[in-house]
C-alpha cells in the first residue's frame, strides 16, 4: 500500500469529524500565508520609506517628506506623516511625539489583523479531534454491547483504533498552526519594534534640529 492509499484510508476511517478538522486547517493555512507575505511586504516598505525620508528630514524638507509619507502604503507612512504635519506647524516635541504615537496605534492593528485566529484554529482542531474520538468510542461501545461475546474484544479494539484517528488528525493540524502562529507573531513584533525605532530616530533628528536653532 503506497503513502497516498494510507493517507486516504486514515482519513476515511476517522469519520465525519475529519472534514471540519481539514476545513479548520485549510483556513488556518490560508490566513498564515496571507499574513506572512503581508508582513514581508510591510517590512520592506517600512525600510524603503524611512531610507527615502531620512535625508529629506535631515535637510528640513518636511513638505516633500510629508507628500511621500502620506501617499505611501508602508506601515510607518501614517505615523511619519502625522509627525511631519506637527513639525510643519512648528509644534512642540511632545506634541510631535503624541501625534506619532497616534499613528503607531493606528498601524499596529493592521499588522496583527487575523493573526489571533491561528491559535484559535489550533485549539478548535484539537477539540474537534477529541470530540470525534469520544463520539466514535460511544458508537463503538454501543455496537460491541450487541455483538457476539467471542468477537467483542477484536471489535472493540478495532473500533477504538478508528476512533483515535480524529484525535491524531486534530493534533496533526493543531501543532503546525501553533508553530506558524509563533512565527507570525514574532515577525509582527519585529515590525512593531521597527516602527518604534523609526519614531525614535525621527524625534532625535527633530530634537537635534530644534537645539541647533
Amino acid at each position: 500500500m503506497d503513502a497516498y492509499s494510507i493517507v486516504v484510508s486514515f482519513f476515511q476511517q476517522g469519520g465525519i469529524f475529519m472534514y471540519p478538522i481539514m476545513l479548520v486547517l485549510a483556513c488556518g493555512l490560508a490566513i498564515a500565508i496571507e499574513r506572512y507575505f503581508y508582513l514581508v511586504r510591510q517590512k520592506r516598505r517600512n525600510r524603503n520609506l524611512w531610507g527615502e525620508l531620512q535625508p529629506l528630514v535631515q535637510q528640513s524638507r518636511f513638505r516633500d517628506a510629508f507628500d511621500i509619507a502620506s501617499e505611501s502604503k508602508a506601515g510607518n507612512g501614517k505615523m511619519l506623516s502625522y509627525g511631519l504635519v506637527r513639525v510643519h506647524n512648528n509644534s512642540k516635541l511632545t506634541e510631535i511625539e503624541a501625534a506619532m504615537e497616534e499613528g503607531l496605534m493606528e498601524s499596529v492593528p493592521r499588522l496583527e489583523k487575523r493573526t489571533h485566529y491561528l491559535s484559535t484554529f489550533a485549539n478548535v482542531a484539537t477539540l474537534l479531534g477529541l470530540l470525534g474520538t469520544i463520539i466514535g468510542l460511544i458508537q463503538a461501545f454501543t455496537a460491541v454491547s450487541n455483538a457476539d461475546p467471542a468477537e467483542k474484544a477484536d471489535l472493540l479494539s478495532s473500533s477504538i483504533s478508528v476512533a483515535m484517528n480524529t484525535t491524531a488528525f486534530g493534533l496533526m493540524a493543531a501543532i503546525p498552526l501553533l508553530l506558524i502562529y509563533t512565527v507570525i507573531q514574532a515577525r509582527t513584533n519585529e515590525i512593531v519594534d521597527g516602527l518604534e525605532i523609526t519614531s525614535v530616530k525621527f524625534l532625535n533628528i527633530i530634537s537635534a534640529k530644534t537645539d541647533a536653532d
